[in-house]
């Protein structure tokens, strides 16, 4: 019942627990990056370590599953996507945190199907996913200061999602209820931030780089709000990933 012992315990638990996500995240971005489901369950695992991953599967399972019965194979690319965004942002009402857009708890998966609310990054990786499970080929688009998806015009192996940006049919805003929009309008948000155009911003990227920028995301966010030690830890889970 000491209090310094009590703390002493707590603070090792915590580096035990840090270290062996660290592990996890190596780990994963080594053996199995395909799987974009387990890299977000991992980063939410950095502030809820006793997540069960299990019970994360279930639930994005019934989302799943609620899509695919409304799904045929008769339906073309846009058809796809009109069936995911009715099912995902008006029967499950997920949707974008506009009124707090930087909060912390935007970016992990629990509170995204606890609260049906995330930002761009959060809601976009759970469309992919679900996609994705659907055998859909839609992927993330690395885009500064935003992430949009990508739909390409034909499966390709999840193992190896980069694909060429002249292989995207359009692109879809998960933060916007899944509109759909094209290359042109993207070339026209890069003139708009003053940015010079590289291949990246019209093109699929891996589930790697979209974890890491996860990660990148959540430092900027800790640290806006002092959160030192969080910056500290998540830069040490980051650096796992180079």
């Amino acid at each position: 019942f000491d209090n310094t012992i009590q703390c002493r315990i707590e603070e090792i638990i915590h580096n035990i627990q840090q270290n062996h996500l660290r592990y996890e995240l190596k780990d994963w971005s080594i053996n199995t990056p395909y799987d974009l489901l387990k890299g977000f369950y991992l980063v939410s695992k950095y502030q809820y370590p006793d997540l069960d991953f299990e019970d994360v599967g279930s639930r994005i399972e019934i989302l799943k599953r609620d899509i695919w019965l409304e799904l045929n194979s008769g339906l073309t690319a846009l058809e796809k996507v009109k069936v995911i965004n009715h099912i995902f942002f008006d029967i499950h009402g997920l949707k974008g945190n506009k009124t707090n857009v930087d909060a912390p708890q935007n970016y992990f998966i629990n509170n995204l199907l606890e609260t049906h609310k995330g930002n761009h990054l959060s809601l976009g990786i759970l469309y992919i996913i679900i996609a994705q499970k659907l055998g859909i080929p839609i992927f993330g688009v690395d885009l500064p200061e935003h992430f949009v998806l990508a739909y390409v015009d034909e499966v390709h192996d999840e193992k190896y999602a980069v694909v060429d940006e002249n292989e995207v049919l359009f692109y879809i805003n998960p933060f916007n209820r899944g509109a759909i929009f094209t290359k042109n309008e993207i070339q026209v948000y890069v003139n708009h931030l003053h940015l010079k155009s590289k291949n990246s911003y019209f093109k699929p990227c891996s589930n790697i780089t979209i974890v890491r920028r996860m990660l990148k995301n959540l430092i900027k966010t800790y640290d806006k709000l002092g959160y030192n030690d969080k910056v500290d830890e998540l830069n040490e889970l980051l650096g796992g990933l180079d």
